[in-house]
């Protein structure tokens, strides 16, 4: 018996799970169902599972469907025995979780900005809105330049829930986002995302339309 993720390519949160998924082994025990929804399109059959209507959401081989990227990792960190991807306490939880924060933040602002940008009629389209949007990926990569240390090693073993979330966002940006020249202004986060990127799971994972 296997678990279901209902997700989809382009998701960046959907990859967060499916990276942790991997890095931890517990890959072969999921099934991959992809969706296709956005807010004026909602799909009928995530719906079913998660009242909020969003993606990731994980079908375990029992028990309820478990919403949200975070929450979903949380539940694969207690299925297998290795290195958690949350640390359970010390100063090392607070730092990766602020990590994540900062990751999660930039995922959650590149996709309102494609939300933006593509799915609202050019004619109600916001740009103070769409900057306000921009300034929050530029403080977001602005603060991890100046905290790669926090980040930790890119090449290291075990991977953490932080360094997935910074992995996801910077992808996500280059896949949406690919004109914006984040890596100028930004050359250690650079350097890092060039080493994270070649990871496995990153690269079995690299979004598709």
């Amino acid at each position: 018996m296997t678990m279901k993720l209902l997700t989809a390519s382009p998701s960046p949160f959907g990859r967060k799970v499916k990276v942790v998924a991997i890095e931890k082994g517990l890959m072969e025990r999921i099934e991959l169902v992809m969706l296709s929804t956005a807010p004026p399109t909602p799909n009928e059959e995530l719906a079913r599972e998660n009242p909020l209507i969003k993606i990731p959401t994980l079908l375990p081989e029992n028990g309820r469907p478990i919403p949200d990227s975070f929450v979903i990792c949380d539940y694969l960190d207690s299925l297998h025995g290795g290195e958690r991807v949350i640390p359970a306490s010390g100063a090392r939880r607070w730092e990766v979780l602020t990590v994540h924060t900062v990751g999660h933040g930039i995922c959650e602002a590149g996709v309102l900005c494609r939300y933006e940008s593509v799915l609202r009629p050019e004619e109600r389209r916001w740009p103070d809105w769409l900057a306000g949007q921009m300034r929050k990926i530029d403080g977001g990569l602005d603060w991890l330049e100046s905290n790669i240390a926090g980040v930790g090693n890119a090449g290291a073993a075990d991977v953490d829930i932080g360094q997935v979330a910074v992995g996801c966002a910077l992808g996500y940006l280059d896949f949406r986002f690919g004109d914006r020249g984040w890596r100028t202004a930004h050359p250690r986060l650079a350097g890092w995302y060039a080493e994270f990127a070649q990871r496995p799971s990153m690269q079995r994972t690299v979004p598709t339309a």
